[in-house]
């Protein structure tokens, strides 16, 4: 199968999860949720879209090898039974018909670990703070061969293509962005995946007073003091834009925005692969420079977590050096 097949299968599978979670979204009044060890919410539509896109590529691929974040643990207790029917029900409008037990075995078909020479990675819900704030969330899909990101789709549901549209305001159509090792980075309506495709390219601007930066909304996924601190020893004027989730990728991959920063919170802090590969991949493939705070370019060849790394920038080509000289001259991070 090439690249162009395998890229068709993984657009149909994400486009599928964000028709469903668009729905589930909108039924935020009675949504089920619990909290997972981390503490971090887990809703329907996690369970859902991983369930619709491992189904679907594994139908379509003959077979999957695939690191996801979610499993079917806490689904599967014989006290979460209301939990389970409301994820097949949300299943059921991308595959009709599906079991309890049909749809527990397919987000289990995403359990497999990140040894494999190649492997698929998810996040079926990046963002779910953002999606319970009824805000922008990705669905992120990518394919990792030999430590490299080769392929990447990134859903984002509530993203306008107007530029002039608030984050804030969740969009009916929603964008959809892939890209392919060195065949560029391409969006679509969500609505329509197998669209017109635009071709993406990031800023031009090199003016640096004018520097537009996105951060993550929640304060435990970026150290927005030091972002602050940046942004002023840059002297630049213009506020930084919050949004959450992957879609931070995307804005600036088209030209949206001219940085996003990722600072660790902590020294210890390892980033998981599903919440960076897609991004990374379409980011790049628009001319973005992505790397961790110290230069270093992430290192997706070792597991499940970005450890070799610390934070992440992603930038315009006029912009690195500058953001990485006002790092050093902070003294903010170091190199290990």
């Amino acid at each position: 199968m090439n690249a162009t097949e395998k890229l068709n299968i993984a657009i149909d599978a994400v486009a599928a999860a964000c028709r469903v979670t668009r729905l589930v979204q909108g039924a935020l009044g009675t949504l089920r949720h619990h909290a997972k060890a981390d503490l971090s919410p887990v809703t329907v539509a996690d369970y859902a879209a991983q369930a619709i896109i491992c189904r679907r590529l594994a139908d379509g691929l003959g077979g999957l090898t695939l690191t996801g974040e979610e499993d079917t643990g806490t689904l599967r207790e014989l006290d979460h039974a209301a939990l389970r029917e409301a994820v097949t029900h949300a299943v059921n409008h991308a595959w009709p018909g599906a079991s309890s037990a049909e749809v527990l075995d397919a987000i289990d078909l995403g359990n497999h670990d990140a040894s494999a020479g190649s492997y698929w990675t998810l996040d079926p819900i990046d963002g779910t703070k953002g999606f319970l704030r009824n805000g922008q969330y990705a669905i992120s899909l990518a394919l990792i061969e030999r430590g490299e990101v080769v392929m990447g789709v990134l859903g984002c549901p509530n993203l306008s293509a107007d530029f002039n549209r608030s984050f804030d305001d969740p969009d009916p159509r929603g964008t959809l962005f892939h890209a392919v090792r060195g065949g560029g980075s391409w969006c679509v309506s969500a609505d329509q995946p197998f669209g017109h495709a635009r071709r993406l390219d990031t800023s031009r601007n090199e003016e640096v007073s004018a520097l537009r930066v996105c951060e993550s909304v929640e304060s435990g996924h970026s150290k927005l003091d030091d972002s602050a601190r940046i942004v002023e020893y840059l002297g630049v004027t213009a506020p930084p834009v919050r949004l959450d989730s992957q879609c931070k990728y995307a804005v600036v991959a088209r030209g949206q925005a001219d940085a996003y920063l990722r600072l660790p919170t902590r020294r210890d802090y390892v980033e998981k692969i599903w919440d960076h590969a897609a991004g990374v991949l379409i980011a790049g493939e628009a001319g973005a420079v992505v790397t961790d705070v110290t230069g270093k370019a992430l290192d997706f060849g070792r597991g499940v977590g970005l450890s070799a790394n610390s934070g992440v920038i992603c930038t315009t080509r006029a912009h690195h050096p500058r953001i990485r000289h006002a790092i050093d001259a902070l003294g903010l991070f170091k190199a290990t």
